[in-house]
């Protein structure tokens, strides 16, 4: 059983099929499309938008959301910022070319010090660094998004300095049109390094590139209907569409020579310049030479095909509201997406606004059934109870970089998805996003939320992070009371209310055996002399049990 259906059973109502839907007004998860929302708004539903949008929102930020409403809500999420620094030298002092402090981006490798290594362990740093500084904007979630849609990995390309014009391009087109990020990433210098674009030839096309475009970055594949046809192109497409891509190759690949830059050039002699034609699907267009600008010419005959439009919409479902699509999804919800990408040039920016202001995306059902994945669950972990970095430049980093660690293991790594098709839990079925959570991956989360809110997560040099309970429960509204504050530390970890049983748990946990009352007289002779550790050491430890407890409840992995 999907989560979405066990939610449905909960609140009383049936699993949605297509003959219900149309009979049933219970049934809105999938009937109401993106009719805009209408109903209340409150912490509740602030907290489902940020928790959807952003990585790991703390207290103050859904307040926030609460405060400013749905439509100024969703303008900042949507709102234009200017792009991150890039990443610095934390401390490396054998970089010759780069000072303590400054960038490395721009500069060449040494030809008698190896510090690659240390620039990927720098750009991890940063990009963690960045999640962590987000605020109100669902900028870090499209790019991991798109980084999971076009994507390059670090481990086949091994320049760090790729991947940051990678990210980069993915960052700064993340809400534009999808039609120029296509474009964009087509001759972006990792991509073309990635999938052998910078070996594609009019002597020897390659086509890895060409299928990727169609299969996995713009219309999909569809069914097989004959041999070489497919739904949506034919082989023919494929070997076609890698003569057009010809002659474009990366520059500045690990140079050291600091006047050569990371990019990417065309060159007229590796490229075909016959007539290219299309087959059927693509109502057999002919391509004619066109230089530097073909691959142009190609993107824009693409997305002539309404289905660009289906697809790239069932992606964006997925990533924000649920994996199940089924045919009444489909017609009602995606369809609607579909068009208004469509009748907005295949800008990203209004189909988001319309899918985050409707009914649809508001409705219970959808409130809690998607498992976070790893890089969500390790912001939550951190970011939404206000952990703690240092703000020394090199410790700062080395806690980023502790921080992108366990990415690896709880099988996320950014900058290094499985393979072309990015991460299973968006598209393989039936799992689909359970597959988050196995033997492996259960206890290493567990491991990851105990340390960090009992004993501390060390960071070497010293240094661990450990989150400041006593000053997350400043933030709410009355920790005094025990309900109340199981309450508050509730809505801002869990999608769904509690129920009573574990209400009931979890303040036996923090006061055992003992009356409301008793957690209100420790906690205000607390507030009365905080500096004194006869009171503030048994507050703190309580609450640490009653947060590794909450961490640990099956509720804290779900969105």
């Amino acid at each position: 059983m999907d989560r979405r259906a066990t939610l449905a059973l909960l609140l009383g109502q049936k699993k949605a099929t297509r003959k219900v839907a149309k009979k049933s007004a219970k049934t809105t998860a999938v009937l109401n499309g993106l009719i805009p929302y209408t109903g209340p708004w409150g912490f509740e539903q602030a907290a489902h938008l940020m928790r959807r949008t952003t990585m790991g929102p703390n207290y103050a930020l859904i307040k926030e959301a609460e405060n400013l409403g749905l439509d100024a809500t969703v303008a900042n999420l949507l709102a234009d910022y200017p792009l991150p620094d890039p990443p610095l030298n934390p401390s490396f002092q054998n970089d010759i070319d780069v000072p303590v402090g400054e960038t490395w981006i721009e500069a060449p490798y040494s030809l008698t010090v190896n510090y690659l290594n240390y620039r990927i362990q720098s750009l991890y740093s940063w990009e963690i660094g960045i999640m962590l500084a987000e605020g109100m904007s669902i900028r870090e979630k499209m790019t991991i998004f798109w980084h999971n849609h076009f994507v390059v990995a670090l481990a086949a390309v091994g320049d760090p300095k790729f991947i940051y014009h990678y990210i980069n391009t993915l960052r700064a087109g993340a809400l534009g049109n999808f039609r120029q990020l296509v474009k964009d990433i087509t001759i972006d210098p990792a991509m073309l390094r990635y999938l052998n674009g910078s070996q594609n030839t009019k002597v020897a096309p390659n086509e890895n590139y060409a299928r990727e475009l169609l299969e996995l970055f713009t219309i999909g594949k569809g069914e097989q209907v004959g041999p070489g046809d497919y739904t949506n192109y034919t082989e023919q497409d494929v070997t076609e569409i890698a003569k057009v891509l010809t002659g474009w190759v990366d520059t500045g690949y690990l140079t050291n020579d600091p006047g050569t830059q990371v990019g990417s050039v065309f060159l007229p002699n590796r490229h075909e310049t016959a007539n290219k034609t299309l087959s059927y699907r693509f109502n057999n267009t002919v391509i004619p030479n066109a230089g530097a600008d073909e691959y142009k010419n190609l993107i824009d005959i693409i997305f002539q095909q309404d289905e660009v439009a289906r697809f790239i919409c069932r992606k964006l479902y997925r990533w924000f509201v649920y994996y199940v699509i089924d045919e009444v999804v489909e017609t009602e919800v995606i369809e609607p997406m579909a068009q208004v990408l469509i009748d907005n040039d295949y800008e990203v920016y209004p189909v988001l606004e319309a899918l985050f202001k409707s009914e649809h995306f508001f409705d219970m059902l959808n409130v809690g059934p998607m498992i976070k994945n790893p890089v969500d669950f390790l912001m939550t972990s951190s970011k939404t109870l206000n952990l703690e970095v240092p703000t020394t430049l090199a410790n700062q980093y080395r806690a980023w970089l502790k921080m992108a660690e366990p990415l690896f293991a709880l099988q996320m790594q950014i900058f290094n998805p499985p393979d072309v098709a990015g991460w299973k839990a968006y598209y393989q079925e039936p799992l689909f996003y359970r597959q988050w959570i196995n033997s492996v991956t259960l206890p290493f989360r567990m491991v990851i939320t105990d340390a960090l809110s009992t004993v501390g997560y060390p960071i070497g040099g010293g240094v661990t992070l450990k989150i400041d309970v006593l000053a997350v429960v400043t933030t709410f509204n009355d920790p005094t009371d025990p309900n109340h504050l199981i309450e508050e530390f509730s809505k801002i970890l869990f999608p769904q209310p509690i129920t009573e049983n574990q209400q009931t748990y979890l303040k036996e946990i923090l006061i055992p055996g003992l009356p409301d009352f008793e957690w209100t007289v420790e906690y205000s002779d607390y507030l009365a002399d905080p500096t004194n550790p006869v009171y503030s050491g048994p507050v703190e430890l309580k609450l640490r049990l009653l947060l590794k407890a909450m961490m640990n409840m099956p509720e804290f992995y779900l969105s």
